[in-house]
């Protein structure tokens, strides 16, 4: 990208009597021994994004966004992974900009080194071993000023501070977590972010229309458009664990995951729980017209090194054919795909668990369809954990093809937590960990 460019860049058959014979021979060789291990997942192709300074990028979209980016690069933009209808080419999201955790006296501050940053929609393409950007829309407010990656509200989200943890900054309540991306088909996006919860409606030019947010948020302040249109037991969701898949059926409706199980009623509730929720929005109603329970495998089948639950997560759900999906549950360290299909007998929208004062809570049950709750069905595609080659923090997933999915890691920036993430001078050290595309071949189709 040139420094000097502003806004939006681009940058018949045979019927002779011995073919069918031929043809049957062929497919008995091809065929699988009795007893033989089948094909497995494996790594097809690896690419890498380039070095590309995080102020450079910042100001070519915004120009005086960002007056010092601490020698951070671009990264984060694996978020999410859509494809852009060319071949090899998808479009990512980042999510909020480089930030970290320091202690301070014993407690943890979020910093935010480059609070200029402001979210963006890149453009990619995979070339060769190379991931290039092709294209990146910032994400304004109606003015078309940045939304930033700043938190919205005091007493609800962290509290920012610097690259140091020792200077408080502003909140912003234009601010997004954006985490999730699709296209739809009038060339506007949605996204998902997760200090809202919210659902955010971008124009093609990345300018937020709408930012849906549930009941009784009471965000005030932006320079966007709010509406309150989703069910207010989502302000339980656990600090910096709002929505972060989104899929798009081929109905048009969207799908959006709960990133980890509600703090319902408390936090300790919340860490201790196996099951998320899925919501799915009309945007021809403007609605939610279903909600789904999710439950998580035991996270140490998840990742057999980790015992810690509340490392559970879901990074991507993929919309595979007619109410389907993919759902990636995770831990930093490895990830597996299941596949559900969002069945109108599993709607739990409106009943008692969306009710906050409901005892137990649906994240307090042990067993919630020996409670009488329908949770979505799964079946194991595949676990990426035994892959080699897959990164780990795998968090935006596209289908290529019908045996073939690309992945996306989130490499943070490069940042990691603590005082050490940046020298004396204040510049980063690096962790090293790049963004990477990886496509992995499936032993059968979705």
């Amino acid at each position: 990208m040139s420094p000097h460019a502003t806004g939006r860049r681009r940058v018949h058959r045979s019927v002779a009597a011995g073919v069918p014979l031929l043809v049957l021979a062929a497919l008995v060789a091809a065929a699988p021994a009795e007893g033989a291990t089948p094909e497995a997942a494996h790594v097809t192709r690896t690419a890498t994004l380039g070095d590309i300074p995080l102020g450079t990028f910042s100001n070519t979209l915004l120009p005086g966004t960002v007056d010092d980016d601490r020698g951070v690069d671009l990264g984060g933009i694996g978020s999410d992974l859509y494809p852009a209808g060319r071949r090899g080419e998808f479009w990512t999201v980042t999510d909020r900009g480089p930030n970290g955790q320091i202690k301070i006296d014993g407690k943890k501050r979020r910093t935010f080194p480059v609070p200029g940053f402001d979210p963006a929609i890149v453009r990619i393409r995979v070339s060769g071993d190379a991931v290039e950007v092709l294209d990146a829309i910032p994400i304004t407010t109606s003015s078309g000023k940045p939304v930033t990656g700043l938190p919205d509200q005091e007493g609800r989200d962290e509290a920012p501070y610097t690259y140091d943890a020792r200077t408080r900054l502003a909140y912003d309540p234009n601010g997004l977590d954006t985490e999730g991306i699709v296209r739809a088909a009038d060339g506007s996006f949605w996204l998902v972010d997760e200090y809202g919860p919210s659902l955010v409606h971008v124009s093609a030019r990345g300018k937020v229309l709408t930012r849906y947010v549930p009941r009784g948020l009471n965000l005030t302040g932006t320079d966007y458009p709010v509406v309150e249109a989703l069910p207010s037991v989502l302000l339980h969701r656990k600090i910096n664990r709002g929505f972060e898949g989104l899929a798009q059926l081929p109905c048009g409706d969207l799908v959006m995951a709960v990133q980890s199980p509600l703090s319902l009623p408390d936090t300790a509730a919340g860490e201790a729980s196996r099951t998320t929720r899925l919501l799915r929005f009309s945007p021809r109603k403007q609605a939610v017209t279903a909600e789904y329970a999710y439950r998580f495998d035991p996270v140490d089948v998840v990742d057999p090194s980790e015992d810690d639950t509340s490392e559970l997560k879901i990074s991507s759900v993929v919309a595979v054919g007619g109410d389907r999906l993919l759902v990636e549950e995770r831990t930093d360290k490895a990830a597996r795909l299941q596949l559900v299909r969002l069945g109108r007998d599993a709607d739990i929208l409106g009943g008692a668990y969306d009710d906050d004062t409901t005892s137990p809570s649906l994240e307090q049950l042990d067993d919630p369809a020996a409670a009488g709750v329908p949770v979505l069905g799964k079946r194991l595609v595949v676990d990426l954990g035994t892959v080699d080659g897959v990164p780990g923090k795998i968090e935006g997933i596209a289908r290529v093809d019908h045996d073939t999915l690309a992945l996306i890691n989130d490499n943070d920036f490069g940042m990691t937590d603590g005082a050490g993430a940046f020298d004396a001078q204040g510049r980063l050290v690096d962790s090293g960990v790049e963004t990477t595309v990886t496509y992995v071949r499936l032993p059968r189709g979705i």
